[in-house]
């Protein structure tokens, strides 16, 4: 086998185990493409270029593979693919919510063991300690922690 043929299957197999580092993360054809092309054209630089051959080409293989992936990474390319957004938003804030232990309310959906419940005309997600609870039920607040409302079902006074 020729040099050309045999830089052409390691310069291909960098190639493809960088896309599949930047571009396409997780065990995909991509790697293993690229780590057969690079074992293949190795083996090849062996055994029909001698000993000699093959562990220059090793090293250099190493070389480059490892240059590669670090002008790579300190180009930015990371930069250019991540997310700049940030979000400041919060979801589900008890702010100006007015609810206490004992409240009661109704529930609107199914509590399994979450969903959403009405208490003083306002719709809120609500939580259980495990129990599931049917919809257009009444039910009582237990506790309020961590903006986390805790509700059973209301006892009944018979």
């Amino acid at each position: 086998m020729s040099w050309l043929l045999i830089i052409i299957l390691i310069f291909l197999g960098v190639a493809f185990l960088l896309l599949e580092i930047l571009v396409i993360p997780g065990t995909t054809v991509a790697g293993i493409v690229g780590f057969v092309m690079i074992f293949i054209g190795l083996w090849q630089a062996y055994a029909s270029k001698g000993i000699m051959e093959g562990h220059i080409a090793l090293g250099s293989t190493l070389v480059i593979t490892v240059l590669t992936l670090y002008f790579s990474f300190k180009a930015g390319t990371w930069k250019k693919m991540a997310l700049k957004t940030t979000i400041d938003g919060k979801m589900d804030q008890l702010e100006g919510i007015m609810i206490k232990e004992g409240d009661t309310g109704n529930t609107i959906s199914r509590l399994a063991p979450s969903g959403k419940a009405i208490f003083n005309n306002e719709i809120i997600e609500v939580h259980t300690f495990g129990e599931f609870i049917d919809q257009e039920v009444e039910i009582t607040v237990i506790s309020v922690k961590d903006n986390k409302i805790f509700v059973t079902l209301k006892k009944s006074n018979s």
